[in-house]
């Protein structure tokens, strides 16, 4: 951790876990035994605030990770979550999200005319909206984080 704050100025917020028997890394799925059995492949967890893991992106040893897009992986989850919606595939920060589907007949009738009215979809079960200003918050914050790489 020191050595990344030295070298960047970032400082790291979260718990960083040693694991020198590697017992941690084999639980994960860390350690890629057709390639070796100590060193691990390039594996990104994004873990809430639960302790739920979110996501996993596993990157073979001689691939790198990207950092734009796991920072954008961060942001569609947090606005997920804050906008009880879902993003698109290829949603980047900004775009709006998907409207949960009706549950009845009379919100899919609601939905329709919904979208007739505001042009915000293309059916009943895929329609938008804008993304809400209190997600935009968390947007902002990892927008920060990025730009201190």
């Amino acid at each position: 951790m020191y050595d990344i704050y030295c070298k960047t100025g970032i400082k790291i917020s979260f718990p960083i876990v040693a694991d020198r028997n590697g017992q941690i890394a084999r639980k994960y799925g860390m350690i890629a035994n057709d390639i070796s059995n100590t060193e691990t492949v390039r594996n990104v967890f994004i873990i809430d605030d639960k302790g739920i893991i979110r996501t996993i992106l596993i990157y073979p040893l001689n691939v790198g990770r990207f950092i734009p897009e796991i920072i954008r992986t961060v942001q569609a989850l947090q606005m997920a979550d804050c906008s009880k919606g879902s993003t698109a595939a290829n949603w980047m920060p900004g775009q709006p999200v998907i409207i949960p589907p009706p549950k009845t007949f009379q919100e899919l009738q609601e939905r329709n005319e919904e979208i007739e009215k505001n042009r915000n979809g293309i059916t009943w079960y895929l329609s938008f909206k804008e993304s809400p200003e209190k997600c935009m918050e968390n947007q902002e914050n990892c927008n920060k984080l990025e730009d201190s790489k």
